[in-house]
């Protein structure tokens, strides 16, 4: 917070309708919104400028998601409070959130108070997890069979198809983004899940993010 009081809040959303919402949203609060970004690149660049108090991170935006850009502003601010903020209730984007060090997850549709309260709550340098959604993905942080530093004899598809995968997108986005079918991605996330000793997708998400694959 600044000597006013205010909390400093970086917003990144790719959608302006989402941005001028939560503008409104935040007027005449003590949340201030100093900045705004539309893609991974503009906002790991914004928070490393004006060092916000609490940056409000969307999840998919155009280059660089805001998975991958919350890894990136981590790895240069680590006290810098991130909430992710997605359209998608995917488990797969909420085990990367925690294993990357966000301070918490919010739904779009979550209601306006909600997010506020967030904002506030991170602001103070708590974390904003439930636990319901740490239960949720508790599974996917435990150490898996296969140490992340382990070499795994991943074929350059199945390596593909993993990233994607860590992305969040389903077999069947996978299919369209590679150019293969829908049976051929199925075939290849079950020889992921058996090399890397992993029990479902969301484990293996976590997994190709310790080892830096995404």
């Amino acid at each position: 917070m600044d000597n006013n009081g205010k909390i400093r809040l970086l917003v990144a959303d790719n959608h302006e309708v989402v941005r001028l919402g939560l503008q409104s949203l935040c007027k005449n609060t003590e949340i201030e919104i100093v900045g705004e970004a539309e893609n991974g690149e503009e906002v790991v660049a914004l928070a490393d400028e004006l060092r916000p108090d609490v940056v409000l991170l969307d999840v998919r935006m155009p280059k660089s998601d805001g998975l991958k850009a919350l890894g990136r502003i981590k790895l240069d601010h680590s006290e810098m409070p991130i909430v992710m903020f997605s359209t998608f209730d995917n488990p797969t984007y909420v085990a990367r959130a925690v294993a990357l060090g966000a301070a918490g997850f919010l739904l779009k549709g979550s209601p306006g108070s909600k997010l506020l309260e967030t904002i506030r709550k991170v602001a103070t340098g708590e974390n904003a997890w439930t636990r319901d959604e740490l239960r949720r993905v508790t599974g996917a942080l435990a150490t898996p069979r296969l140490d992340a530093g382990v070499d795994v004899p991943l074929t350059q598809r199945e390596s593909e198809v993993l990233k994607q995968l860590a992305f969040g997108l389903t077999n069947k986005e996978i299919a369209l983004k590679l150019h293969i079918s829908y049976e051929t991605v199925k075939e290849h996330v079950q020889h992921i899940l058996r090399k890397i000793g992993v029990s479902d997708r969301t484990q293996a998400a976590v997994w190709a993010v310790r080892r830096n694959l995404v």
